[in-house]
Formats: structure tokens, C-alpha cells, sequence
């Protein structure tokens, strides 16, 4: 009963901290912006986009707020027509440039590689960038808003988390982890105003860089090798000086990152062992998660059928407290809460799954990517 209680303090203690980052932290850019009076590159790298990419580029093509608005597309070496699938939706659109994008070097994976390309080659006279994947689709008067509020916050890294779409089973239980996770552990304010690089987030479907800060933290050639380029950029740009910060893009953008569930295993395989580095730091981490999480209703069924009501309670106050957290964690973010939240136990035992796998994968030297290996 102790360390169930203690369980019980532990989940209550984050379902707080997941209660203040969403009310009172997290930055929301709503509203009409005002209109940007800069020059701005938006920069879209493809490799093999042709089923998605027209939504972001038509989404691109509409914004509004931005008159100095350029759009700088990168081809990386695509095979299935991405480039005609461009030329038809962009036609002769003089703010549109078509890149090819050059094979990676040693050294480099591809997706840092292509977006230092956009970057290097974008109008030098931008002073802000915007990195977007073809999974996104922009409201109207997104990139304004973005870098509005980029500047109010006096950043030179803004990452607009977008509102992520879910459409089967195993996008309910999986994707909404992504923003409860950094609600519920990361202090958002103390990350702001914080030096140390390790205290940093950031996605890159939507990042929104000043060029100044871009440049001194060494932009994306800083980060050549690393398979999460989108948070080691914003740990470089913590260790050149600048600062970071997190912000709700659930009404500014929206995401379909995978199409199945073989897309979004292989997707999190990829990646998750950099999230968390060591095996050693990744068991922990998913024991510490199972047991907060996954472990309190399996106590509760357990309990109550052995006949022992007052642990079978506690156990499920704990699951309801894990259950809340998830649900502030979405209704913040623009996420589907109902019936999902109840299923939270699953979701972090697929979670666990995923770890374990992505590990054994990067042993075997078997993880890829678009065709590509990422180790």
C-alpha cells in the first residue's frame, strides 16, 4: 500500500505540472496577426511527397499577413513524381523556387542535410525562417502568426506544436503521447528562461528560426548526424546564446504524420532510442512510465477481485488522476480526449513497446528511413 500511495502522489504531482504548463505556460498565437513587415523564407524539403504534398503547398500558397513571403521547395532525390506534383500545383507562382537537392554526404542524414540546403540557399535577405513538413497543412494566417509570435517572445526558436490528426487505432493510442509528454515533464517556463541546452524541445513539422540565431547556433550543419534534428537544433541555438520556446500551433497548423501502422511503428522505431539515450536511461524511463500509468487499473482489477476494496480504490484514483493528465494534455493542444484518455494505460505500454524495439533495431544496425539508413 506505501508505494501505491506514493504512486498515487507521484501522478497527482504531474497531472499539476501538465494542469499549469497547459494554463498558464504554453504560448498560444491566436487571433488575426499583425501583418509581418519582413521578409520571410518558408522552406519545404520532399522526398517522395507526391500522395500528401499538395495540401501544404496549396496551404502555402494562401497565406496571408506575409508580403515578403518566398517559398523555397527542395526535392531530395524523390522517385515517385514529387516534382511534377509540385510544377502542377505551383505553376508559375514567382514566390516559388524548385530545388534539387544534392545525395547527403558522409556524415550527414538526409533530413538535416536537405533543410541546410533550403536554409543556405533561401533569399539572404530573410530574416526568419520557416521549416514545414508536406504534412502539414497551414491555416491562412499561420506563418504571421508565427512569427509574431516569434518576436513577442523574443526568441530566436519558436516550435508551434500543430494540432496532430488521428484517424486509426494506433494514431489514438500513440500520437497524442507527443504532447502529454512535454506538458506533463518538460517545465515550460523554466525552459524559456533556462541556459542549459539538455532543457529543450522542439518538433519539426513547424519551426519558425530567426536567421540570426539560426546562423550563429550553426543551423542544421550543427546537427548533421542526429536523427532528432529538430530538438538538437533548439539545444544548439541554447548553446550559441539564443533562447527557445514551446508554443500551441493546434490552431495554426494541422498534421497527418503517418498513414498506418507499420508507417508509425517504423516512424517511432527510428528515433525513439535517441530520445532517450542510453538503454540503461530508456528501461528506466518505461519502468518508471509502466508503473505510474499502466500499473494502476491492472492493481485495481486485481484488488478488488482478491477482495481488498480500499487498495483497489486508491489504485484507481491513481489510473483516474493518469486519465486527467492526459486529458488537460489534450484539450490544450486541440487532440481528441474522448474516449481516448480512459485508454492512456495502452497508449504507454505501446510506448514501452516501441522503446524496446527501436533499441534491438539500432543493435541489428536495421534502422532506415525513406529509403535511407538513419544509423
Amino acid at each position: 500500500m506505501i508505494l501505491l500511495l506514493m504512486v498515487l502522489a507521484g501522478v497527482a504531482a504531474l497531472t499539476a505540472h501538465t494542469l499549469v504548463n497547459a494554463g498558464r505556460w504554453l504560448r498560444r498565437p491566436t487571433g488575426t496577426p499583425a501583418e509581418v513587415t519582413e521578409p520571410v523564407a518558408v522552406l519545404l524539403p520532399l522526398r517522395d511527397e507526391a500522395t500528401r504534398v499538395t495540401p501544404c503547398l496549396r496551404a502555402l500558397l494562401a497565406q496571408r499577413g506575409v508580403p515578403e513571403l518566398r517559398i523555397v521547395v527542395l526535392d531530395d532525390g524523390s522517385t515517385d513524381g514529387t516534382r511534377e506534383v509540385v510544377h502542377a500545383v505551383v505553376g508559375d507562382d514567382p514566390r516559388v523556387t524548385l530545388l534539387d537537392g544534392a545525395a547527403p554526404p558522409p556524415g550527414w542524414l538526409g533530413k538535416p542535410h536537405a533543410c541546410w540546403q533550403l536554409a543556405t540557399r533561401a533569399d539572404p535577405a530573410a530574416t526568419v525562417l520557416v521549416f514545414v513538413d508536406a504534412d502539414v497543412v497551414l491555416a491562412p494566417h499561420a506563418v504571421a502568426a508565427a512569427v509574431g509570435e516569434l518576436r513577442a517572445a523574443r526568441v530566436a526558436l519558436l516550435s508551434p506544436y500543430p494540432r496532430i490528426l488521428v484517424t486509426t487505432v494506433a494514431d489514438r493510442l500513440v500520437q497524442p503521447l507527443l504532447q502529454w509528454l512535454w506538458l506533463t515533464f518538460l517545465p515550460l517556463r523554466a525552459m524559456e528562461r533556462s541556459a542549459r541546452p539538455s532543457l529543450a524541445a522542439a518538433g519539426g513539422q513547424f519551426l519558425v528560426v530567426d536567421r540570426i540565431g539560426y546562423t550563429a547556433a550553426g543551423g542544421h550543419a550543427a546537427v548533421a548526424d542526429r536523427i532528432l534534428e529538430d530538438v538538437e537544433l533548439a539545444r544548439a541555438v541554447k548553446r550559441s546564446g539564443g533562447q527557445i520556446a514551446l508554443a500551441d500551433g493546434s490552431r495554426l497548423a494541422t498534421c497527418q504524420m503517418y498513414d498506418d501502422w507499420p508507417q508509425l511503428r517504423d516512424g517511432y522505431s527510428k528515433s525513439l532510442w535517441a530520445s532517450f539515450g542510453r538503454p540503461t536511461a530508456a528501461a528506466t524511463a518505461v519502468a518508471v512510465l509502466l508503473l505510474l500509468y499502466t500499473a494502476p487499473p491492472l492493481v485495481a482489477v486485481v484488488t478488488w477481485a482478491s477482495g481488498a476494496p480500499g487498495t483497489a480504490t486508491v489504485a484507481a484514483g491513481t489510473y483516474l488522476l493518469g486519465v486527467a493528465g492526459r486529458v488537460v494534455s489534450a484539450r490544450a493542444t486541440g487532440g481528441r480526449w474522448w474516449p481516448d484518455a480512459l485508454g492512456h494505460p495502452a497508449s504507454v505500454a505501446v510506448l514501452g513497446w516501441l522503446t524496446l524495439r527501436s533499441y534491438h533495431l539500432r543493435k541489428q544496425r536495421r534502422l532506415s528511413w525513406r529509403g535511407r539508413p538513419v544509423v
